[in-house]
């Protein structure tokens, strides 16, 4: 039995999880233990109650160590050297050694990666991508990544900038992701929803028509994507035809990446595997309409199966490749 821990650095909280693989369970892994505290502080700090959350729950299941660590957190990164370089979700966390912590305190194998990598690599070895060699994962949450798994191996370009996806441009003017209007993030994301919904609200509201998920004018600014998820799943019509829209720029986007890199699944997580019903005809559709037929026919478009357990498997994915070179 293989000992894995998976560190998830985010901008709200903090995780700590262990996994085992091997024994019964060699085709997969078993999650034994988690603990998860939220994001407050200085980097060093931070840190610091991570490496010791770690040695806590060693020491609750009877561990002296890991065989390996593996850290998830949002970029940029530099991953060869194990840096932070400045995350906006992580204020402070300038060239920050991410990895220093867990490499003296524990001497197991240790490594780093983006979230978007990381989740691509659970997905990819627990999740709905097994079992492929070309696997695109897509975030489509709070904003829009990808992690490229590419030959069997995760693709991180040359200094961890591969899968930007969402700085792509899907149109002159849109909504605004990624710091771009327009961009695929901008129409595929949790804030590009809310700010399409909060457009759309304010156009039937000055014309005196009623909207579901926004009665008021004053309701405009707290618009989000799940009340309009909710307003479409209970008929109303503009919510529906909200996400209609998104998904036909979801098939658009998703051409761009069937064309480019001829995928043999492409996994989305968090709002597509929440809403699938509401977005899979629309994307399908555009999908058929933009993209290669003979690269199509070779790429399956699936909804992520970890789910709201994404990311600790995503820290003890990167914890299992790390654990895999070191051998």
């Amino acid at each position: 039995m293989n000992v894995l821990a998976g560190i998830d650095i985010g901008g709200t909280k903090c995780a700590v999880c262990l996994g085992a693989t091997g024994g019964a369970e060699s085709e997969g892994i078993r999650l034994i233990d988690r603990v998860a505290f939220p994001t407050n502080g200085e980097p060093d700090a931070i840190l610091s109650r991570l490496a010791e959350e770690l040695e806590r729950l060693l020491a609750k299941h009877g561990f002296s160590s890991p065989d390996a660590v593996g850290v998830s957190c949002g970029g940029p990164l530099d991953s060869r050297r194990g840096l932070a370089l400045s995350p906006p979700n992580l204020p402070g966390w300038d060239r920050i050694d991410v990895l220093k912590p867990f490499r003296q305190r524990f001497g197991a194998p240790v490594a780093l990666q983006n979230d978007a990598n990381a989740c691509a690599l659970a997905e990819w070895k627990w999740g709905a991508g097994r079992g492929a060699a070309n696997v695109v994962f897509l975030t489509f949450g709070t904003g829009m990544g990808a992690g490229l798994i590419l030959d069997g191996r995760l693709y991180t370009g040359t200094n961890d900038m591969a899968g930007e996806i969402g700085h792509v441009r899907l149109e002159p003017y849109g909504p605004v992701g990624y710091g771009k209007a327009g961009s695929f993030e901008g129409y595929c994301s949790g804030a590009g929803i809310a700010q399409l919904a909060r457009e759309a609200a304010a156009e039937r509201l000055a014309r005196g028509e009623a909207v579901a998920f926004c009665p008021r004018e004053r309701d405009i600014p707290s618009v989000t994507a799940l009340a309009v998820a909710e307003a479409a799943h209970a008929g109303d019509e503009l919510a529906r035809e909200i996400y209609r829209f998104v998904g036909r720029q979801l098939g658009r986007g998703l051409a761009i990446l069937v064309d480019l890199l001829n995928p043999e699944r492409i996994v989305i997580g968090s709002i597509y595997a929440r809403q699938r019903e509401l977005l899979e005809s629309a994307m399908t559709e555009a999908l058929a309409s933009e993209g290669l037929s003979l690269s199509l026919s070779a790429c399956r478009i699936v909804p992520a199966e970890l789910n709201e357990r994404v990311g600790d498997y995503a820290g003890l994915s990167v914890a299992e490749e790390a654990r895999i070179a070191n051998l």
